[in-house]
């Protein structure tokens, strides 16, 4: 018919400015930097690089060099460690702020101020406090008797790798509480009364009401909480800069040491679309689980 034609072509010309903004913030950023990672060789010129030759040689190299590989592992226990216990935290936390009590709404704005603080400043101050000459956390451990020296955390192969993850959990744990406690109020009362009135106990109210409720936002919390970690730089480099003797160092970190340090721009994009693959097959994973676990 051609007033549905007509309605149609309405439709998209509304829809281009739309269509123009995501192909020029998503798509060709994506598909320069899927060019890029086919440039061989190095250049400390970027506006050059599309003369350098083609090829697929820096996958190659890439997914033969250990150094990325023991990166890929140092990123997923990073990811696993942080969000893992910030999701246990925020949850917890989430079912406190979800009862009655005085003082509930302002103690809600303070258990957001960890994820408004900038990466370096939590950085610098998870320093301070871990520090192995001055730090207050060597201090009270001293006094409690639990070490008789002082560690330190960020600079010693067998802690960084744990210390690292203090300040990822504390900026990571505020947006659970805060997504978790949304779901958490949109659950009917009713439901709960229910089944307190059915007799159910704190436990099975918790799996068979509460969580059906939530798991949905968990589940979307836990993905792009991990797709944020994954990606996390400012964290790692400005506590350990990837070290001691790369203890620390995450596919981030490995990005900007091949990008601007050794000026293997090709390597470093081949490495980002590498992780950028990865980070969506688990996404896609993870959603198609969780709508098969809602069924």
């Amino acid at each position: 018919m051609p007033w549905i034609r007509r309605e149609s072509c309405i439709a998209y010309a509304l829809l281009a400015p739309a269509f123009l903004l995501v192909a020029g913030l998503v798509v060709y950023p994506l598909w320069t930097v899927a060019a890029t990672s086919l440039r061989l060789g190095r250049s400390m010129n970027i506006a050059r690089l599309d003369q350098l030759p083609l090829g697929f040689a820096n996958y190659a190299r890439v997914l033969g060099d250990e150094v990325f590989w023991d990166a890929a592992l140092r990123t997923a226990f990073y990811a696993v460690g942080s969000v893992g216990p910030a999701f246990a935290i925020g949850l917890g936390l989430a079912l406190l702020l979800d009862r009655d009590f005085p003082g509930r709404n302002a103690l809600r704005s303070l258990m957001l101020l960890p994820w408004a603080v900038p990466g370096v400043v939590a950085a610098i101050a998870f320093l301070w406090m871990f520090d192995a000459s001055y730090g207050v956390v060597n201090a009270l451990l001293r006094r409690a008797g639990w070490s008789g020296g002082d560690i330190a955390w960020f600079t010693d192969a067998s802690t960084a790798p744990w210390a690292v993850l203090l300040p990822a959990i504390w900026k990571c744990f505020p947006f659970f509480v805060l997504t978790l406690l949304a779901a958490l109020q949109s659950i009917p009362a009713a439901l709960h009364e229910a089944a307190q009135v059915d007799g159910a106990s704190a436990t099975q109210r918790f799996r068979h009401v509460t969580w059906p409720g939530i798991r949905g936002a968990a589940m979307l919390a836990i993905v792009l909480q991990a797709l944020w970690v994954v990606k996390d730089f400012d964290l790692v480099f400005a506590t350990t800069g990837g070290g001691p003797s790369r203890a620390t160092q995450t596919l981030s970190l490995l990005v900007y040491e091949e990008a601007f340090q050794f000026f293997r721009f090709g390597q470093a994009a081949a490495i980002g679309v590498l992780l950028l693959v990865a980070c969506a097959a688990l996404s896609w994973l993870s959603m198609r689980r969780d709508d098969h676990a809602a069924r």
